[in-house]
């Protein structure tokens, strides 16, 4: 089979690593911007907030967020646009694309937890499920688990028993290759039939994601295994397919090139592509902490700073990380 194929069953099949409910953070087997700081989500929801405020959004449509894991980025976003102005959680609809029954479970607990029976949200097992006037789509780190072709001198890899091996690639493949001046490294399957449905299903749309990655071609493997907060190149001597498949996190690089043409064949306007820590401060992150700091005690406002660094650093999320923002 290919490795798209593959990488697929690994993280979506029946015993797939993202069947089931998995932890982020000290306990699981990484880290993301949204189990780092609830100021996270505030900052999104404050950039909504803005465009709602400018009527370049619609209060009555839909918050939905894509890939929520637990539910934490959209409860942080509901929590900030009711701080901003409570009648907004009223006339807003709130939703979820989840395929994992599970995984919803966990996430409807959660927001139980946060909210009791004040806030309804509606789950979707599917981008096709979605069929509404307006929405506000968020997602955290969602594209660089799209499966993906492995490519290596005109060749694709292929698994057979957890091997890896290469044979030729087909020609549409080498057809994409060529006109993107790539080589080598991965080519993500799966954007395009998603953009194409949000578009259909979503008359109009603010998409707002974050992921890591660059907007070119590497030509370059980053395809790499996560273990309790330890990467394994996937190539590595060390890693055992066999041990890993289905059991750990798999991933790599974002080509924020392929994103942005996909989304914009589906008719999609690139608004801005950043950095995410010049994404989260234009979107008022420095500002809310501002506000916090005046009601927080000093020990409480100083560690939610530390974490708010991780976000923005350089040489931690900041500049790893991008965001990007289209409108249809």
């Amino acid at each position: 089979m290919y490795f798209s194929t593959y990488m697929n069953e690994w993280l979506y099949g029946d015993e797939g690593y993202y069947k089931k409910f998995k932890a982020i953070g000290k306990s699981g087997d990484f880290y993301t911007a949204v189990s780092t700081s609830r100021f996270f989500g505030a900052s999104i929801a404050n950039h909504f907030y803005t465009l709602l405020s400018e009527d370049q959004a619609d209060r009555n449509g839909w918050l939905i967020e894509v890939g929520a894991h637990q539910g934490y980025l959209l409860c942080d976003m509901i929590q900030w646009l009711y701080t901003c102005d409570p009648t907004l959680v009223e006339t807003l609809k709130f939703g979820i694309v989840e395929r994992q029954p599970e995984v919803q479970k966990a996430q409807l607990e959660y927001i139980q937890e946060r909210f009791g029976n004040d806030i309804k949200v509606t789950h979707f097992n599917d981008i096709n499920e979605v069929n509404v006037e307006y929405a506000f789509v968020v997602a955290n780190e969602i594209f660089d688990a799209f499966p993906c072709e492995l490519l290596k001198d005109e060749n694709l890899a292929v698994v057979d028993h957890h091997t890896i091996s290469w044979e030729e690639a087909p020609k549409e493949v080498l057809q994409w290759a060529q006109k993107h001046h790539q080589k080598q490294g991965e080519i993500a399957v799966g954007y395009e039939a998603f953009a194409e449905a949000m578009a259909e299903g979503i008359q109009k749309c603010d998409f707002v994601s974050f992921d890591y990655g660059e907007k070119y071609v590497r030509n370059d493997f980053s395809i790499r295994v996560y273990r309790k907060h330890e990467t394994f190149p996937l190539f590595d001597e060390e890693l055992e397919l066999t041990e890993s498949y289905q059991k750990d996190d798999i991933t790599y690089d974002v080509n924020f090139g392929h994103v942005i043409e996909a989304f914009e064949a589906a008719g999609f306007t690139e608004v801005s592509y950043e950095t995410q820590a010049r994404a989260l401060i234009r979107f008022g992150l420095i500002d809310i902490l501002e506000m916090f700091s005046k009601q927080a005690d000093k020990a409480v406002y100083t560690r939610e700073a530390d974490k708010i660094k991780t976000l923005i650093a350089p040489t931690m999320m900041g500049d790893r990380f991008k965001m990007v923002h289209f409108k249809k």
